[in-house]
C-alpha cells in the first residue's frame, strides 16, 4: 500500500472538503509580460509584495522575489530572463517541473507486470528527471489563473519518453499572502505507469548569482537517508544518518562538512542524495527541511506529503551557464530541495511504491515558506 495514492472515493472526498472550505479564486486572463515568445509567461503577486514569474515551458519558476531583512526584493532562484534560453541539453533543469520521473531509474529500465521498459539515457548509464523529453521540456497549458495562482495542465501520451500509459496531470502553483509557494499536483492513467513528480528550482538565499550556498544553514527532518553507488542509484537500503556528514537533524552550515572525503559524497560530488523523512503520519503535509541564509536573513521553510527529500549541492555548477543578466552560476551556486519517493524505486522492492494505475489518483503538495530573522 502506498501513501501517495488515493483511492477515487477518497481523493474526491478530499478536494471536495478542500473547495467548500474556501472561497474559490476568480478565474482571470493570465498576467503575461509584453515579451514575444511561443511560451507564456504569468505573474503572481501577493499584497506584501512577494511577486513570481512562472512559465509555461516547463512550468518553470523563472524568478521569485522575497524581502530580505531590511526589507529589500531580492531574487532568490537561478534561472535566465527569456523562455527559449531553457531549450537545450546544459541547461541543468533550472526551476522546472519534473516528471514522469524525478530522480533516476537505473540504465533505464524497469520491469512492471512482467514487461521490460526502456527509457532514454540522459545521465550516464541512467534515465534522470524523466529523460531528455520529460516535462521539463514541454510546453504545459495554462487553464486556470489569476494575480495569487495558476494551474497547469498536461496529457504525457502512452509511450512518451518509454513510459505506459496516457498520463493525465494538473498542478497548480500558488503564492499565498503567508509568503508560501505551495504546488499541488494530481495525476491520472489509464494503464499502471511509475509516477514520480517534483519541483526543481535552485536556491540561493543570498540572491541568485550572489556567491554560493555553503553558508547556508540547512536543517533537515530525516534521521537516515539512501545510500548510492558511483553512478548516484541507491543501494535500496535506508541508513542512519548519525555520525557522518549526512547528518543534518540539527541545522548546521552546508559548507561544515561537504569537503569530508568520504564515499558517499565522492560519488555524489558533495551532497546529491535522497533522505528518508521522519514521517509522523504517512500523506500528511508536515515539515521537512529548513534552510537560513545569515547574509540577509532570509528563511526558507520546506513542507511535503512526500517521504522523501533530495538534497542537492549544485555540485556540477561550473561558471559555463550564464544566467539573467549575463551572471555565471559558478560551483555551489545554488541548492535544490526536491521533495520526491525515491530515486529508482521501480527497481527497488523495499521503497515505497510509485506505481500510479487506472482508477486511481495521484495527489501530493509541497509548500516553500519564506520568512525573515
Amino acid at each position: 500500500m502506498t501513501y501517495r495514492i488515493l483511492s477515487v472515493a477518497a481523493f474526491s472526498a478530499l478536494f471536495f472538503a478542500s473547495s467548500c472550505s474556501q472561497k474559490p479564486a476568480e478565474t482571470k486572463e493570465p498576467l503575461i509580460t509584453p515579451f514575444q515568445s511561443s511560451y507564456q509567461i504569468l505573474t503572481l503577486t501577493n499584497a506584501k509584495g512577494v511577486r513570481m514569474q512562472v512559465t509555461t515551458l516547463g512550468a518553470r519558476v523563472m524568478n521569485l522575489w522575497v524581502p530580505d531583512k531590511n526589507g529589500t526584493l531580492v531574487d532568490i532562484v537561478l534561472g535566465f530572463d527569456t523562455p527559449e534560453e531553457y531549450l537545450g541539453s546544459a541547461e541543468p533543469f533550472l526551476g522546472t517541473a519534473i516528471g514522469r520521473y524525478g530522480n533516476r531509474i537505473a540504465k533505464g529500465k524497469f520491469e512492471l507486470d512482467g514487461k521490460t521498459y526502456s527509457l532514454p539515457i540522459n545521465n550516464g548509464q541512467n534515465t534522470l528527471h524523466g529523460g531528455p523529453g520529460g516535462f521539463h521540456n514541454v510546453n504545459w497549458t495554462v487553464v486556470e489563473s489569476d494575480d495569487s495562482h495558476v494551474v497547469f495542465q498536461y496529457l504525457s501520451k502512452d509511450g512518451e519518453e518509454g513510459f505506459p500509459g496516457n498520463l493525465t496531470v494538473k498542478m497548480s502553483y500558488f503564492l499565498t499572502e503567508e509568503n508560501e509557494f505551495k504546488i499541488t499536483y494530481e495525476a491520472e492513467t489509464d494503464q499502471a505507469t511509475p509516477v514520480n513528480l517534483t519541483h526543481h528550482s535552485f536556491f540561493n538565499l543570498n540572491g541568485e548569482g550572489v556567491g554560493d550556498i555553503l553558508d547556508h544553514e540547512l536543517q533537515l527532518v530525516a534521521s537516515k537517508y539512501t545510500p548510492v553507488d558511483s553512478t548516484l542509484i541507491p543501494f535500496g537500503t535506508n541508513d542512519p544518518v548519525a555520525g557522518t556528514p549526512m547528518d543534518f537533524t540539527k541545522a548546521k552550515a552546508i559548507g561544515k562538512d561537504i569537503s569530508e572525503t568520504t564515499e558517499q559524497l565522492t560519488f555524489g560530488g558533495g551532497f546529491d542524495h535522497n533522505w528518508v523523512l521522519d514521517k509522523k503520519k504517512e500523506g500528511e503535509l508536515e515539515l521537512a527541511a529548513t534552510v537560513f541564509a545569515p547574509q540577509t536573513g532570509i528563511g526558507m521553510e520546506v513542507w511535503t506529503t512526500e517521504p522523501g527529500i533530495q538534497f542537492y549541492s549544485g555540485n556540477f555548477l561550473d561558471g559555463s551557464i550564464k544566467g539573467k543578466g549575463g551572471k555565471p552560476y559558478n560551483y555551489r551556486a545554488a541548492l535544490c530541495l526536491e521533495t520526491q519517493h525515491f530515486p529508482d524505486s521501480p527497481n527497488q522492492p523495499a521503497f515505497p511504491s510509485t506505481i500510479l494505475k487506472p482508477g486511481e489518483k495521484y495527489a501530493q503538495t509541497c509548500t516553500y515558506k519564506f520568512s525573515v530573522r
